[in-house]
């Protein structure tokens, strides 16, 4: 159900052809690169949090882990990951398809710095068999981003 709610939602906007349904699974961002022909660091992965008691996904490159003290200082609380079991109730979408694209309204969408260094990222859409191809322009779009985060350590060349 979760992959429809969220192609209608691209379908909405234009960008429903963007979806690639696979054979394979995409569960993990290595799952997902081998899927979708790309390398692990251009899949953006969806990380829910809960913060004043609210879901927050943020949006990050594949090769990118949150840094507990960067995501504090922008959210002001400790990163704290939505349990397993309550994602999809929280965030409309069931762990390994979790994706900004038809979340549930109370679900604030955030992309970390980590993915613009890519022309082309791929988030997942709604179920742990799919991907949506999509530049940065059209991620800021069809995602509704609050805004851009510096949350995530690991990418950088120096780190």
């Amino acid at each position: 159900m979760s992959f429809e709610v969220a192609k209608r939602y691209l379908d909405s906007i234009g960008l429903g052809d963007r979806v690639i349904a696979t054979e394979a699974p995409s569960s993990t961002v290595e799952e997902a690169a081998e899927a979708l022909g790309c390398a692990p660091e251009h899949i953006a992965k969806t990380m829910a949090f809960l913060v004043d008691d609210a879901p927050v996904l943020v949006l990050c490159a594949g090769d990118a882990r949150v840094n507990n003290s960067m995501f504090k200082a922008f959210f002001h609380t400790k990163a704290k990951m939505v349990p397993g079991d309550a994602v999809e109730e929280l965030v409309g979408h069931a762990p390994g398809g979790v994706c900004p694209f038809g979340a549930k309204p109370a679900a604030r969408v955030y992309l970390d710095e980590s993915l613009r260094r890519f022309d082309v990222v791929y988030p997942a859409c709604g179920d742990d068999h799919s991907g949506v191809r999509l530049t940065i322009p059209e991620l800021e779009r069809a995602t509704n981003a609050s805004g851009w985060v510096d949350v995530c350590r690991g990418w950088r060349a120096e780190e």
